[in-house]
């Protein structure tokens, strides 16, 4: 059962196994090299420091190069403007910058260095496919994010597994370009390269794996706290359905901000691609077509699948198909009219 707490804790707690895998790097350095353990830890920590930093000052310019968003003037957009001023004043965050980027695939995504200067975009496509109560759905999705800042935390997360990835590379690299031949001590030195630049692609693959799942954790959340707002959970369901559908038409190669995004493009081609390959298998009255029971069967089925389950720890978002689960496990509990506050994140 979860609550707000519980994603704050965990977000604490991923920041501290990251740290912790990071220190090992240094210490492993730090044991190659006999250095002085303590100067190099605390050296370290604050090289670490300053790149999350660094990393969460420049994040947002870096998802504005990407999707190139156009900022929105007061009335430029009625519809837009409306819809998130009313969903904020309910949801009680500051109203977000807000901006459209040209992408005519259905998306939308929050970035920014504090709650108070989150930038709320969404892609043309997304408004020109979804209708008004999916569009709702999606906003209300984007506004939780601003409620559990925990695009923040993501952002400056990520920083520290491209760390120990830039080190492995740069040291294989060294490596591989300071070659030929070399004495004992020099060979002995390529071997403490080596296994330093082997740690740290064992510390960026356990890190990246830690930051993923806060990632696929903070996207559920934001999809409970909109079933929640909006009382509507099909709208998201619905939305859900149409986005990763027409995601998986792109024929572009997503950015690199899909993280940042409702539903990442590259995993919804994948997503769609397999269930049309496995049609057959849900099509219980082979007429063609994926009624709601059959695709609902078949969400079902994959949910159990021991592959997805695996597979999914490289995911940026939960399965689509685990989303809609939870979100038609909400709408039950709605319907009965005993669904209260303290109860939003119960299904995450």
């Amino acid at each position: 059962m979860g609550s707000l707490r519980e994603l704050r804790r965990m977000m604490y707690l991923t920041m501290a196994l990251v740290f912790i895998v990071f220190v090992i790097l240094i210490g492993g350095i730090t044991f190659l090299f006999q250095l002085n353990a303590a100067v190099s830890l605390i050296v370290g920590l604050l090289l670490a420091g300053l790149f999350m930093l660094f990393y969460w000052a420049i994040g947002p310019f870096m998802v504005q190069l990407s999707t190139r968003p156009h900022y929105l003037q007061k009335g430029e957009n009625a519809f837009l403007e409306g819809m998130v001023t009313e969903l904020a004043t309910k949801s009680g965050v500051k109203m977000p910058r807000l901006a459209i980027t040209p992408d005519r695939t259905p998306n939308a995504f929050v970035f920014g260095r504090t709650a108070s200067d989150a930038t709320l975009a969404v892609n043309q496509g997304l408004l020109e496919n979804l209708n008004q109560d999916e569009i709702r759905g999606v906003i209300g999705h984007e506004l939780g994010h601003i409620k559990h800042r925990d695009y923040i935390v993501v952002t400056m997360l990520a920083a520290l597994p491209l760390i120990a990835y830039v080190i492995a590379r740069s040291l294989l690299q060294a490596e591989f370009y300071g070659g030929g031949m070399r004495s004992k001590d020099s060979k002995n030195s390529a071997a403490a390269l080596i296994a330093i630049a082997a740690l740290a692609y064992v510390v960026y693959f356990l890190s990246h794996l830690l930051v993923l799942f806060l990632t696929r954790l903070r996207e559920s959340y934001a999809d409970a706290y909109s079933a929640y707002l909006l009382g509507n959970p099909r709208a998201l369901e619905s939305a859900l359905t149409k986005i990763a559908y027409g995601l998986s038409l792109a024929p572009e190669h997503p950015n690199g901000a899909r993280g940042f995004f409702f539903e990442d493009p590259v995993q919804a081609k994948s997503e769609v691609a397999e269930l049309m390959q496995n049609k057959n298998q849900y099509d219980l009255d082979h007429d063609g077509v994926l009624n709601e029971k059959e695709l609902e069967n078949a969400m079902q089925q994959e949910a159990r699948s021991n592959w997805h389950k695996i597979n999914g720890l490289f995911a940026t978002h939960p399965p689509v198909f685990r989303r809609i689960l939870m979100l038609r496990q909400i709408e039950q509990e709605q319907s009965t009219g005993h669904f209260t506050e303290d109860k939003i994140y119960a299904h995450v």
